[in-house]
């Protein structure tokens, strides 16, 4: 199947194949598939901050802040993974220099 450009918004939780709809942060080629694959990664992201938001509003005092964060942290990398291996060289290059 062809693979075609699409524009990530990891902020704005958006995976779409016109760049002059809304901003983006990366470009991947991907099939309609794994746009899917990413977009339903974003939603999950979303749904475990959700999840971690009372613990960061209303801390326990026996909960280490890093455990109220690990399953947003855990779907975030696999997020930057997903975006890197169907990125452009652009986005590789551009991943590779934050990390």
């Amino acid at each position: 199947m062809d693979r075609t450009n699409y524009y990530v918004s990891v902020m704005g939780r958006s995976v779409i194949p016109d760049s002059s709809v809304t901003s983006y942060e990366w470009v991947i080629q991907a099939t309609p598939q794994e746009a899917e694959h990413l977009l339903g990664l974003l939603y999950l992201m979303q749904e475990k901050e959700e999840e971690a938001f009372p613990g960061m509003v209303f801390p326990w005092p026996d909960t280490p802040e890093h455990d109220v964060n690990r399953a947003y942290e855990t779907v975030l990398q696999q997020v930057y993974r997903e975006i890197y291996r169907l990125g452009t060289p652009e986005t590789k290059h551009q991943i590779e220099q934050t990390t």
